[in-house]
């Protein structure tokens, strides 16, 4: 795929463990210190679908390798044509496919002293869906390459073969696909004839036209601006600037054109800057275009403004706002539903302890709530902040990728124990000075850091909502994508915001009392039991003897906190060794954990022999069974993901969806996303998913069905035998 969407393996691996490190030290050391004892998944218009059969009678935008000659000599070159031909209603991409999509990619297999030059695209057009611009072809094109053979090439069969990945999409679903091809061809002598293929003139017709005087660009004030040389008794009609570079330009936003004397100037907004050059190609009318370099330099918006469209006819930014709003809508209706989810009610106790201290008081519990969401919404942010970066950076990660690391589940089972602890009476956390009191047991921090705590836990439970939302993160502009995941933190937040906003709410909080002392060592209970669901969670991450490895530095860290809290009895002030010694513990267990390449085979035996047996998901796995006319159930899931495990155990894991499978000869791949996995997370992306579960059905020969995110066993069983077949049989 194109270096915007993937990356190497190895950068990504990297990328990926670095920013997990940073996020364990910061959340660990953050969240220890500050935690008062009192409190201590359809919107995107791409909805991508899964990769076709490789057979290219079975592609929907198939590729046929062509030559315009046979033979070639040495020293010369010769040009290759990547036709293709989309079936009705599919298009293919540009080299840069805009705000979503992937442009071609090609992986040669040449001879000695063959080279492939740079793929030559024709004049593209725009489909803008729902604010999201589209580069595209919607009828049959050509892609060129020219092959340089080299003088020291022998004359003899010259065998080309390539593997090329694109993809292909309709308004409504997308498919990657790929396909190797090849082509024999022969180099001759000095005197041989050499035939050309007339088709090839065709083709060169739709390539842009090289502008020979250098354009201007200028950025400023968010605004792009692109003066390109153009006589002016030349007719242009629908001009439009096609940008090669990502991250320059707003694609969705409408492009205003002037004609200035001999100049055309483009004015559109601007996502970014800081190159000295750019290209692109500006069409000037049906098929045809000028390809252009620019330099930056200094661009007025001047003339006359032309009078056409200059948007590809296909609306503007009012759509983008629209899908951006029902995002924000489904986020913040997820969010608020997260509050009902058990991984985040012990949590969600600290603060229920916080308010019964306010005891009512209006400006106490306005100022806790305002605090408690600020936690929630900076993380749950930066959380976004930090997945749109590692995929920017080529890693293919998704929502909840924190839990996908064993040494972040080490961390939070040390902190979740410790505030335990803290909430049992263990111990009490002393007041953190910084020359001046940064905070207080009571104050606003402590609001702060709870709400930090329950983002950072919450994520895992995607909820129903929160897929079709937090999906739309994949293809909408960074920071519309932002706006997003804060409302997901707006939402978890809401419950708190409206007990501080609403006097009616308000006015029936208990008052402090001597009952709220017996309510924080009950509150301790969820607290530890969520240390238990965190150490079953790690055990299934990295095998029971590891897991004993790293019990024995938690139980260091309960020691520590139990011999600080034994001083604090005597008057004796042991807090500097305790955080010393309880830093070492939480370092050593970390080091002590396996690595990545660890293999987990315990799991693939447990999945082959459960209620529901299944193979690893792979997408040629689920090619070849398709192929096979085969009908096939894909589940996607994780130990950390409470709605998947609640499936499985009413749906999923159940004897009579198992016997209703097998009758059917239904085959059933599962996708383990406990860990990362970058093939799972890519085939997430392309249904426009940020996370698990996600349910697919594939009937032989038909289109894939996206099950609910809430499962029952007639949800299932009904796919292999609807009612309306069984009221047949009857």
């Amino acid at each position: 795929m194109t270096d915007k969407f993937l990356s190497t393996k190895s950068r990504a691996k990297a990328n990926w463990m670095t920013a997990m490190q940073t996020l364990v030290a910061a959340l660990f050391f953050s969240l220890l210190l500050s935690v008062s004892p009192a409190r201590a998944q359809n919107l995107t218009m791409e909805q991508i679908a899964p990769a076709g059969f490789s057979e290219k009678k079975e592609l929907n935008v198939p590729a046929t390798l062509v030559a315009e000659s046979r033979q070639v000599q040495a020293g010369q070159s010769v040009t290759l044509a990547f036709v293709m031909t989309p079936k009705p209603t599919w298009h293919g991409y540009w080299e840069n496919p805009g705000d979503a999509g992937i442009g071609m990619s090609f992986d040669w297999t040449l001879p000695d002293g063959v080279t492939a030059g740079k793929a030559q695209y024709p004049v593209p057009d725009t489909l803008l869906i729902s604010g999201i611009m589209n580069y595209i072809y919607k009828g049959d094109y050509a892609v060129l390459v020219n092959l340089v053979v080299s003088e020291r090439v022998q004359p003899g069969p010259l065998p080309i073969s390539v593997k090329s990945e694109w993809l292909a999409c309709t308004d409504e679903i997308c498919v990657p696909e790929q396909d190797e091809l090849s082509i024999d061809l022969e180099v001759v002598g000095p005197d041989a004839a050499v035939a050309l293929d007339s088709a090839f003139n065709a083709w060169r017709e739709a390539l842009p036209r090289r502008l020979g005087s250098a354009a201007t660009f200028g950025v400023e004030n968010d605004i792009f601006r692109l003066s390109v040389p153009f006589p002016a008794d030349i007719e242009i009609s629908d001009p439009y600037f096609f940008i090669r570079e990502d991250g320059i330009v707003d694609y969705g936003a409408p492009q205003k054109v002037n004609r200035d004397g001999d100049r055309l100037i483009i004015e559109t907004a601007a996502r970014g800057d800081g190159l000295e050059q750019i290209s692109g190609v500006l069409k000037v009318g049906p098929d045809m275009g000028l390809s252009l370099n620019a330099n930056e330099g200094k661009v007025e918006m001047s003339g006359i403004p032309f009078v056409g469209n200059t948007n590809g006819g296909l609306g503007d930014g009012q759509s983008q706002l629209s899908l951006l709003l029902l995002a924000l809508g489904g986020a913040v209706l997820g969010g608020l539903l997260l509050n009902l989810m058990p991984c985040v009610f012990p949590i969600l106790s600290l603060k229920a302890i916080s308010l019964a201290k306010a005891g009512g008081d209006q400006a106490v519990v306005r100022r806790d709530a305002l605090a408690y969401t600020a936690g929630v919404v900076v993380v749950a942010t930066a959380l976004g902040a930090l997945l749109l970066a590692l995929r920017a950076s080529g890693a293919a990660v998704g929502w909840a990728f924190q839990l996908q690391d064993p040494r972040i589940i080490f961390v939070l089972l040390a902190l979740v124990t410790a505030i335990g602890l803290n909430l049992a009476g263990l111990f009490e956390l002393p007041n953190i000075q910084f020359g001046n009191k940064l905070t207080q047991k009571d104050g606003p921090t402590g609001s702060f850091w709870t709400g930090a705590l329950a983002a950072f836990v919450a994520t895992p439970c995607t909820g129903p909502f929160m897929a079709a939302a937090l999906g739309a993160t994949i293809i909408l502009p960074p920071i519309a994508a932002l706006v997003i995941f804060a409302g997901l933190g707006i939402g978890l937040a809401l419950p708190f915001l409206l007990i501080a906003f609403v006097p009616a709410i308000r006015d029936r909080l208990p008052r402090p009392g001597a009952w709220l002392d017996s309510f924080r060592k009950i509150m301790a209970i969820p607290m530890l039991l969520t240390s238990v669901g965190l150490i079953w969670l790690l055990g299934r991450q990295i095998g029971t003897d590891a897991l004993g490895v790293s019990l024995m530095f938690l139980l260091l860290v309960s020691l520590f906190l139990w011999w600080f809290g034994s001083g604090q009895i005597k008057g004796v002030s042991r807090g500097a060794i305790t955080t010393a010694a309880v830093a070492v513990a939480i370092i050593g267990g970390i080091a002590l954990l396996p690595g990545d390449d660890v293999m987990d085979e315990r799991r693939v035996a447990s999945a082959s022999t459960a209620t529901l047996p299944s193979e690893p998901f792979a997408e040629t796995r689920l090619a070849e069974l398709r192929a096979a006319g085969q009908p096939v159930f894909a589940y996607f899931t994780a130990d950390w993901c409470i709605t998947c495990k609640a499936n499985e155990a009413a749906a999923v894991q159940r004897q009579e969806t198992a016997d209703a499978f097998a009758a059917a000869n239904v085959a059933v791949l599962m996708g383990d996303w406990t860990r990362p996995d970058p093939e799972i997370s890519k085939f997430l992306e392309k249904h426009g998913r940020a996370g698990v579960p996600l349910y697919l059905f594939y009937a032989p020969g038909k289109e894939p069905v996206i099950l609910p995110q809430i499962l029952t066993v007639g949800t299932l069983t009904d796919l292999v035998n609807p009612p309306e077949r069984m009221a047949d049989a009857r």
